[in-house]
C-alpha cells in the first residue's frame, strides 16, 4: 500500500504494531502471516459458512493482501460467496483476488501413481502455482507400469522439488527418491481398497522409505505439499 501511495510509511509502520490481526468475533485473520513466512493467510473453507469465508477474504482484502487462496471449498459453497473469487473445480480451490502471478520461480514437478490422486495433484499445483512457482504435471506414472514413470526422466532431472503423490501401498515415492537428485515431498492420499486403511497403509510406506531425501506430509494433504515445496523452491531466490 505504500508503494502505490495509498498510505505514508509513517502509517503502515503504525499499522504494522497496532494490527496485527483483525477480529471479526468468529476468526481472526492474520495480516502479519505474509511479514513472518513470506507467504500470507490462507482460509480453510470446509467447515466454514459462506458468509464467515466471505467476511475472512474481504478482511484479507481490506488488508492489502493481493490473491486469497479458499482450500477445502467445494462448489456449492463457492457459489454462495459474496465475494469475486475464480474457482478450480479438480483441486477445490478458490482465489479471491488476483490470479495471474508473475514471475514464477524454479520448476516443482508433481508425480501422481494414478488418475484417481490428480485432486489431491492438483491441490498441491494451483497452491505452488499461486506462490509463484512454476510446475509441471506428471500423471498417472505409478509402479505398475514403472515405464511411464522412467519416460518422464529429464522432468524429473530438471526439478528443484518434486511431490510425490500415491494411494494404494505407496511405493511410488521411494521409487522416485531413489531416482532424483532434489527434495521429494511425498503425500499419502485416500485412494485404495480396504487394507490401504484410507490412507494410513501408503502414509507408513512413505515414513519407512529407504529413499533419502524423502519428506511426508499427512493424508490428502496436496495444499500442505504445494506449500511446503513452494518454500523449497525459493530458497535462494
Amino acid at each position: 500500500m505504500v508503494a502505490r501511495g495509498e498510505i505514508s510509511p509513517e502509517e503502515a509502520e503504525t499499522r504494522l504494531k497496532l494490527k496485527p490481526f483483525t477480529d471479526l468475533g468468529f476468526a481472526k485473520p492474520d495480516i502479519h502471516r505474509g511479514i513472518r513466512q513470506g507467504i500470507p493467510e490462507v482460509i480453510y473453507g470446509e467447515g466454514k459458512t459462506a458468509d464467515q469465508i466471505t467476511k475472512i477474504a474481504l478482511a484479507l482484502i481490506e488488508e492489502g493482501q493481493e490473491t486469497v487462496l479458499i482450500t477445502r471449498l467445494d462448489k456449492e459453497k463457492a457459489d454462495e460467496l459474496a465475494v469475486p473469487i475464480t474457482y478450480f473445480d479438480v483441486a477445490r480451490i478458490g482465489i479471491a483476488g488476483k490470479t495471474d502471478i508473475e514471475n514464477k520461480t524454479g520448476n516443482i514437478v508433481i508425480v501422481t501413481a494414478g488418475t484417481s490422486d490428480i485432486p489431491v495433484a492438483e491441490e498441491a499445483a494451483v497452491t505452488a502455482e499461486m506462490l509463484g512457482n512454476n510446475v509441471t504435471k506428471l500423471y498417472d506414472c505409478g509402479v505398475a507400469g514403472i515405464h511411464r514413470l522412467l519416460s518422464h526422466s529429464s522432468e524429473i532431472a530438471g526439478a528443484k522439488v518434486i511431490i510425490c503423490i500415491a494411494g494404494m501401498e505407496g511405493a511410488l515415492a521411494s521409487v522416485v527418491g531413489g531416482i532424483a537428485d532434489c527434495p521429494v515431498i511425498a503425500v499419502p492420499t485416500s485412494v485404495g481398497y480396504g487394507a490401504s486403511f484410507e490412507g494410513i497403509t501408503a502414509l507408513l510406506a512413505m515414513l519407512n522409505s529407504c529413499a533419502s531425501g524423502v519428506s511426508v506430509v499427512n493424508i490428502d494433504n496436496g495444499f500442505g505439499a504445494g506449500y511446503l515445496a513452494s518454500m523449497i523452491n525459493h530458497i535462494g531466490g
